[in-house]
């Protein structure tokens, strides 16, 4: 196992914030429904797992007036794009999760990446990267590099670019950034990970994923190592592209995490947090309350989510460009 180094953090911020109770009611319902759908997904045949896939692709692209959604090819991966497509605009590039076995659900992550679009007057892109079980790791990440270049091929600048990934999105945006610093490529101008996920190798051993493992609304623990195990099919788990746990922070853009403390993944999160801010990298890092893994992106549950989002926001024009 690598050993960690840890700096003492200025940038982690655990909120007071007092939850609405329509919060409360409906942490109560996700905590006795979801983790036990997840555990169930964790353990499909492929075969079902296509289906569902499938199935989610098909779901009804919602709404939102001011911005348009389409479906576009970013070189070779598809996806969606969000607004006016144009290389003058501010661009937010999204990975978005689901555990690297479910496409983007588009009541959730479409609209959540078309409401941030719109309040930053910015176009966006989503890729459809390819999934497990059917590809494992690298298949998504290299599908995720192919539309980032093809984005700045198209004349995106770096500088106008706001790069966001959501739980298993989180862990390929920071595959994605090693990558970019490993070929000498200009970074985005900053990066927001919402619950990524941080270490695959399962060797941390942390304590919030034993002392949160029945408070967790969403994930559930004993699912974890056959979701990773889907995805890197018996690679080495410490290999950084797999766990940004262990990966070589600098040189990374200005980084902002958000998490909950009632979530498993806190500690390697709040971790990761600190080694950025310890390699030198501008971080922010802040711990919401009792709300469940990604909250963020449900914005339609969870009032708080919307400041979450204001708060994205505003993080994300203090470091882009202005043309």
């Amino acid at each position: 196992m690598p050993h960690l180094h840890s700096a003492t953090s200025n940038c982690v911020h655990y909120l007071d914030v007092k939850l609405s109770v329509r919060s409360r009611s409906i942490l109560k319902v996700m905590r006795g429904i979801a983790p036990r759908l997840l555990y169930r997904m964790a353990h499909l045949t492929p075969e079902k797992m296509l289906y569902i896939q499938h199935k989610v692709r098909k779901f009804r692209i919602p709404y939102t007036p001011g911005i348009s959604i389409n479906e576009r090819k970013m070189g070779t991966v598809p996806g969606h794009s969000f607004g006016k497509f144009s290389p003058e605009k501010t661009l937010v590039f999204w990975l978005h999760g689901g555990a690297f076995m479910l496409p983007a659900a588009p009541d959730i992550h479409h609209r959540t990446v078309a409401r941030l679009c719109k309040s930053l007057d910015a176009c966006g892109f989503m890729p459809d990267y390819r999934l497990a079980p059917e590809f494992s790791f690298p298949a998504g990440l290299d599908d995720c590099m192919e539309a980032y270049f093809s984005v700045i091929t198209q004349g995106f600048n770096p500088k106008n670019i706001l790069l966001i990934g959501d739980s298993a999105g989180g862990n390929l945006m920071f595959g994605l950034m090693q990558r970019l610093r490993n070929k000498g490529m200009e970074q985005p101008s900053c990066a927001v990970a919402i619950s990524p996920v941080a270490e695959l190798a399962r060797a941390t051993n942390t304590p919030s994923l034993y002392l949160k493992r029945y408070k967790d609304p969403l994930l559930p623990l004993a699912a974890m190592p056959q979701l990773a195990e889907l995805y890197f099919r018996g690679k080495d788990g410490f290999n950084p592209e797999l766990s940004p746990l262990y990966m070589d922070c600098s040189g990374l853009p200005p980084l902002f995490f958000l998490t909950s403390s009632n979530e498993i993944l806190m500690d390697d999160i709040v971790t990761l947090a600190e080694r950025c801010e310890g390699a030198g990298v501008n971080t922010l890092c802040q711990v919401w309350p009792e709300l469940p893994h990604d909250f963020p992106i449900f914005s339609r549950l969870f009032p708080e989510a919307l400041t979450a989002l204001e708060d994205i926001a505003h993080f994300a024009t203090q470091h882009l460009q202005t043309n």
